[in-house]
Order: C-alpha cells, then sequence, then structure tokens
C-alpha cells in the first residue's frame, strides 16, 4: 500500500466496491466504527444512492419502492489516508475502493450527479421500441428502433438500418435523440 497521507487532496467523494446486496450493511458498519474511534474528522459521509419507483402489482395498487442506482457501490465522503483506507477497506463486505489497482481515484462533478440521481442519470427516457436517430459517432446521420436498453441507462442497443439489413449497434445513450 503507498502513503495515501503524502498525498491528501482533503475530502472528496470515493466509491467502494462491496458484494451486491451489502450496500447498507457496509453502511451501518462503518457509521459505527466511525462513531466507536473517533473518525468523523476523517469519514463524513456515507451513501447508498437510491431512487423511489413506482411500481404496479399484479392487483392493480400502486407501491413506491426504493431500487438502488448503483448495486454493489457504496459511496464515502472521505479524507484519504492511511487510516481511513484502511478502516473503509476492511469492512465486512467491502472487496475494494474503485481504482487502479489499490489506488482510490475520488468522483468526477459527473459522478457526484449519479450518485445523487440528476441529471445524467434522469436524462435517459428511451425505452424498447422508441425510434431514435443517432446524433454522434460512427453511425450519426442514421435512425433505427431501441431494442435494448441498459440497467443503468447509459447504453441501448439499436437496430440501426442500413439500407440492406437491420444490424444491432450498441450506443451511448448521450449520443442519441428521440426522432422527429
Amino acid at each position: 500500500m503507498s502513503d495515501f497521507n503524502e498525498m491528501n487532496l482533503g475530502p472528496r467523494w470515493y466509491v467502494a466496491h462491496t458484494y451486491s446486496g451489502y450496500e447498507n450493511k457496509v453502511k451501518t458498519n462503518l457509521e459505527k466504527i466511525i462513531e466507536n474511534r473517533n473518525l468523523g474528522h476523517l469519514i463524513f459521509d456515507i451513501r447508498v444512492p437510491v431512487e423511489t419507483v413506482v411500481e404496479t402489482t399484479d392487483a392493480g395498487i400502486e407501491k413506491e419502492t426504493e431500487q438502488k442506482l448503483l448495486p454493489g457501490y457504496v459511496f464515502v465522503k472521505m479524507v484519504m489516508t492511511d487510516e481511513s483506507w484502511h478502516v473503509v477497506r476492511n469492512i465486512r463486505g467491502v472487496t475494494g475502493f474503485v481504482g487502479p489497482g489499490s489506488r482510490p481515484v475520488p468522483l468526477t462533478e459527473g459522478g457526484l450527479a449519479i450518485m445523487q440521481g440528476g441529471e445524467e442519470r434522469r436524462a435517459n427516457t428511451f425505452k424498447v421500441g422508441d425510434m431514435i436517430k443517432i446524433v454522434r459517432g460512427s453511425f450519426e446521420g442514421f435512425s433505427g428502433k431501441i431494442y435494448d436498453v441498459s440497467e443503468d441507462g447509459a447504453s441501448v442497443t439499436v437496430l440501426v438500418n442500413t439500407g440492406k439489413r437491420d444490424m444491432p449497434v450498441k450506443i451511448d445513450a448521450s449520443d442519441i435523440a428521440l426522432a422527429d
């Protein structure tokens, strides 16, 4: 492990990877450790990003449920030091930090927007069957029909008509627009 104390950037948001389903347990255990060891000066906030979704049951009853935006990830606002790294990394259910090797990388502004259920996540209103046009990338100018939407909504599979046949192409959701 490297010496994080030498490259201290102040409080930043980092992403800890967890076993799926352990996100809330990790958050609870980390909050207890922070309180017990008086680490409030190093670890400031822990979040499991969720969104509220209205689901309709088979009986036709609408019910609000919370869904995790990013299953398997917990966001931690902390000052990255050897001590704080060690505390978070050794919580049961944490497999490591997001970043190359064992070097955690702080979130960018775009990552923070996603964590907070912000613009970048909500911008994708595409659904299977929508007719779209491709506005960026190697298929710019082509149009097609959405065949599949990724679970996180970041990409779509479009059946692009190349003239001779329809070809499935995976495209970032930011590179398409609804057809007029």
